[in-house]
């Protein structure tokens, strides 16, 4: 098998294909096939396509529930908590975002706390989201263990990325920041062992604690943090305030994605959504937010740099690549979507 170029709305479909064969809703499988191709287009092909056969996996082991009874109840003025009864983590934070947006355009702000809820994806999928309520956003979430507290040298933390967006102006584009707490993203180095490539050094450690090239033996072993002391400063806050606090998994005991089949994650997240114009107006707000860009934009550029850019305009003009020219799918990721589609009884013979 090759690798293939898709146009997005061809992938899109295939992958819908796919996640309805697990018996959730036709609704449901198309969110996450698009949220799985958006995630592609910015770029971050580690949480695109090639997480299916692992989604698909935990909901034929029930460990994931294809239909939740998510419940969404609202303990104070500003803040919600929402069970995701061990549901899809897309289908369970779009519903938190559109919940918690409610609330926000009435108050002007809210909290959401979630708990027994799964892998979300890619981060910037709630912040976008948000943005497109007209809202500014944190977003935290807790991970199964990917990297060890400072000092150590077994996983316990998650790779737990940090995700934030702040609504642009009339010139200046949204921020969103989509960060993971490691150097990078551990599906990164999952993608690289699913196509057997090395990875640089810097990034991982095995399970005897010694650096690594081998992806598979840094899946196994740890990842770095990012900043050494400071990235593992930060995980553990994503686990004390998306675990701890919500009432979620935490402390290590969050279920790996590929080698614990035993019981469900309960993941846990925490969205932060609040209005833009809460201490200025409107107009000021847009108006600061142009004043910042331009002014970012003239800082004197560094040797061997052509562009000082917000975050998320880097992923902009990828989706905006990927759009025009299309995405390739790697032929051992393509290989993988094919087995699974025919333990699933899927034909996907119309994409190949």
């Amino acid at each position: 098998m090759v690798s293939k170029v898709f146009n997005p709305k061809e992938l899109t479909e295939l992958a819908f294909e796919l996640m309805r064969s697990s018996g959730m809703s036709d609704e449901d499988a198309l969110v996450i096939a698009n949220d799985l191709v958006a995630a592609e287009l910015r770029g971050l092909a580690s949480h695109g396509v090639s997480r299916i056969p692992m989604y698909l996996n935990r909901l034929k082991l029930k460990l994931v529930n294809p239909r939740p009874d998510i419940k969404v109840d609202r303990v104070a003025h500003c803040a919600l908590r929402v069970n995701g009864d061990d549901g899809m983590g897309f289908i369970v934070s779009h519903k938190a975002i559109e919940e918690g947006a409610k609330v926000a355009k009435e108050t002007g702000l809210c909290l959401v706390g979630i708990n027994h809820s799964t892998h979300f994806g890619m981060a910037a999928l709630y912040v976008k989201q948000a943005l497109n309520e007209g809202l500014n956003s944190l977003i935290f979430t807790n991970s199964s263990p990917a990297l060890a507290p400072f000092g150590g040298r077994t996983a316990f933390l998650g790779a737990a990325p940090l995700s934030a967006g702040m609504m642009g102006g009339d010139r200046a584009p949204a921020y969103v920041l989509d960060m993971a707490m490691t150097v990078i993203a551990r599906g990164k180095i999952r993608v690289a062992m699913t196509n057997k490539q090395k990875i640089p050094e810097g990034l991982a450690l095995d399970r005897e604690g010694r650096p690594t090239t081998d992806p598979e033996e840094a899946f196994k072993g740890v990842c770095l943090p990012f900043g050494g002391v400071k990235g593992s400063s930060l995980a553990m806050l994503m686990d004390l305030i998306a675990g701890v606090y919500t009432g979620a998994e935490f402390g290590g005991n969050v279920k790996s994605l590929y080698y614990d089949h035993t019981v469900p994650q309960n993941v846990g997240h925490l969205f932060f959504l609040f209005k833009p114009d809460l201490f200025v107006g409107a107009n000021e707000y847009k108006a600061r937010m142009d004043r910042f860009y331009d002014s970012l934009k003239a800082v004197p550029l560094a040797a061997g740099f052509e562009e000082i850019m917000m975050p998320g305009e880097p992923e902009a003009k990828k989706e905006k690549y990927f759009s025009e020219n299309g995405i390739e799918v790697s032929a051992n990721i393509l290989e993988d979507l094919v087995k699974c589609a025919d333990e699933m009884k899927v034909d996907l013979s119309r994409f190949l």
